[in-house]
């Protein structure tokens, strides 16, 4: 099976993936997806399967309020709003999923507006 190899993106995402879940602990999981034109963000509760709290810069009043969903401050807005949809939601405990990202620029920057709304990880 020529198809099964996996890229080494795949790799760092389940290296990532398996330390979170190590080290969870039953807290929930707030993960990042980030292309090249929009960021998003979930609370996902992995035991039950359910995304409990989401943002992205695709939402009509993001867009309108953001110059473009692909820079620090569109992900530092959806960081912000993230964390006060899971506090709605009832969720302050997360453990923070980067997926295969580098932990600087726009996935640093949610996370810092997702912990100064309220999320504790």
């Amino acid at each position: 099976m020529a198809n099964s190899k996996l890229t080494g993106e795949d790799r760092r995402r389940a290296r990532v993936r398996r330390a979170i879940k190590a080290t969870a602990n039953g807290r929930l999981r707030l993960t990042v997806f980030r292309s090249s034109k929009q960021i998003y963000a979930q609370v996902i509760d992995d035991s039950k399967g359910v995304t409990l709290a989401a943002a992205s810069t695709l939402e009509k009043d993001m867009r309108s309020s953001l110059k473009t969903g692909a820079d620090v401050a569109a992900a530092a807005a959806v960081g912000k709003l993230v964390a006060e949809r899971a506090k709605a939601a009832g969720v302050t405990k997360v453990v923070f999923d980067r997926g295969s990202y580098m932990y600087h620029g726009r996935v640093k920057a949610l996370a810092d507006a997702a912990r100064e709304g309220g999320l504790d990880f």
